[in-house]
């Protein structure tokens, strides 16, 4: 069995409706067949006014969120952090310690030696 890693849920999405305009006259300028959909932890806005219905343009605007770059960097640095619990960033200060960090240079003899940081 699968275990889950975390979910998105419908709360997690701020979803707007709006008057689509363009062609179609009258009937375009009083219905909000429009949609905007913003995922609020990572600011990705999905949107779609081609279709009549707003329910098709809620299902296009969901899937150009979830397809955009922005939605799936996010999504990977969301994975990393569940998988150990940091962060990129705390990745990163953990790696640049002194103690993890060392540096070698060539002596007079042109041989490798251990020199200052983290030996």
């Amino acid at each position: 069995m699968k275990e889950k890693l975390f979910t998105i849920t419908k709360k997690d999405f701020d979803i707007q409706t709006f008057c689509s305009g363009g062609p179609g006259g009258q009937a375009q300028n009083k219905t909000s067949s429009g949609v905007r959909i913003v995922h609020k932890a990572s600011g990705v806005v999905g949107e779609s006014r081609t279709h009549r219905s707003q329910h098709h343009n809620k299902r296009e605007a969901l899937k150009r969120l979830t397809e955009s770059k922005k939605f799936k960097i996010w999504l990977t640095r969301k994975m990393y952090e569940i998988n150990d619990g940091k962060t990129i960033e705390q990745k990163v200060e953990e790696a640049v310690k002194e103690e993890n960090i060392k540096i070698e240079v060539k002596n007079e003899k042109g041989e490798w030696q251990n020199y200052g940081i983290g030996n």
